[in-house]
């Protein structure tokens, strides 16, 4: 399936992301790997996988990017998975549509990838729950119609749909970071937020996983786009490479400019392998824990370095105000850390190696 995206609007405040998103939203764009009873295409991985690589090539957008990847693997797939069928029939027709904006709250100021270390919590009430907790670094917030909250309930970590205008919350637009800067991010507060019962998303306690299950699939696929842009970056370097000239010869005939290019080629080659991986594990209905680690932190160590490489074969040109080469190093920079740090990746994947301090513990 080809999308036209000529007519996305043009990039701005958060108010222009927003419409980005709703864009894409009305194109059907999110309904990819969805089941056709939950209003999807009832196609495979392998086609969200080629339609995303198509908007990351076409819009070289990281934040429009992140922030579909944050509405879906944070939102509409925990519903799919997790959701009663009511809350399905309520919630995923505008999520889909993106008629209504989401996505998921995990990150704390003091908690980051560590689960044990978020102290959100919640309380049950005669009609419902009361949620008091500070959320940071949360994608969408700003333009969010509603988030997916962990908190602990009777200190067991549990999800909450909380909607923006819902007692006691508030979705702030601070702070930003000046990567992937068109996905808005900001900051949730819940103080005594009362939401009703139907609101708890999966069982008591099931938080944990729910994590986990939403950081696989957001780790295994955020970097289908990064693909395109990756993609879009390779040719526009051959392409000058062609047409510079330099001691009476092209550009692309030196050594070290022609290395380079190699290695990005090889570069963008093996992220697609690991997405194709991910993609055949995912339809196959097998785990993705290792494979999305892995992904991970290869695709976005890769994206670093063949930015890097993008601007230094283009030179002063790739640093020019206003040029995109030099901001998808910014965007690289930032790719190293969402979803879980490199770091984070390689303790996850030496404990599933059987090794690691993670596996002592």
């Amino acid at each position: 399936m080809k999308y036209d995206f000529s007519q996305i609007p043009a990039q701005g405040d958060k108010n222009a992301s927003r419409l980005r998103l709703r864009h894409c939203g009305r194109l059907q764009f999110l309904k990819h790997a969805v089941d056709a009873k939950l209003g999807g295409h009832n196609d495979s991985f392998a086609e969200l996988i080629q339609v995303h690589r198509q908007l990351g090539k076409e819009t070289r957008d990281s934040g429009l990017i992140l922030s579909i990847n944050a509405h879906l693997w944070g939102a509409v797939f925990p519903l799919i998975t997790y959701g009663t069928i009511q809350q399905r029939q309520r919630w995923l027709p505008t999520l889909l549509a993106a008629e209504m904006v989401a996505g998921h709250a995990i990150t704390e100021p003091q908690a980051g990838s560590d689960v044990n270390a978020l102290t959100s919590t919640a309380i049950a009430t005669e009609n419902g729950f009361i949620l008091n907790g500070h959320k940071r670094y949360i994608t969408n917030t700003p333009i969010a119609d509603a988030l997916v909250v962990y908190a602990r309930l009777d200190d067991k970590l549990s999800a909450f749909l909380i909607k923006s205008d819902d007692e006691g919350v508030t979705f702030n637009d601070t702070p930003q970071v000046s990567s992937c800067s068109t996905a808005t991010m900001g900051d949730v507060l819940l103080e005594n937020c009362s939401i009703p019962a139907d609101r708890l998303l999966g069982k008591i306690g099931a938080g944990a996983m729910m994590i986990q299950n939403a950081l696989e699939l957001e780790r295994a696929f955020i970097f289908a786009g990064i693909s395109g842009i990756m993609e879009w970056q390779l040719e526009t370097v051959i392409n000058y490479s062609r047409e510079r000239k330099i001691n009476g010869g092209h550009l692309g005939q030196h050594q070290a400019i022609s290395h380079k290019i190699a290695e990005m080629k090889l570069r963008l080659d093996t992220i697609n392998l690991w997405l194709n991986q991910c993609a055949n594990l995912k339809n196959n209905h097998k785990r993705l824990t290792l494979a999305s680690a892995q992904t991970k932190l290869y695709a976005s160590e890769a994206f670093l370095q063949s930015s890097l490489d993008a601007v230094h074969i283009m030179g002063a040109s790739g640093l020019l105000e206003g040029q995109q080469m030099n901001g998808l190093v910014n965007d690289a920079l930032g790719s190293r850390l969402f979803s879980g740090s490199s770091e984070v990746q390689k303790n996850m994947i030496a404990a599933l190696l059987g090794t690691g301090d993670a596996y002592k513990r």
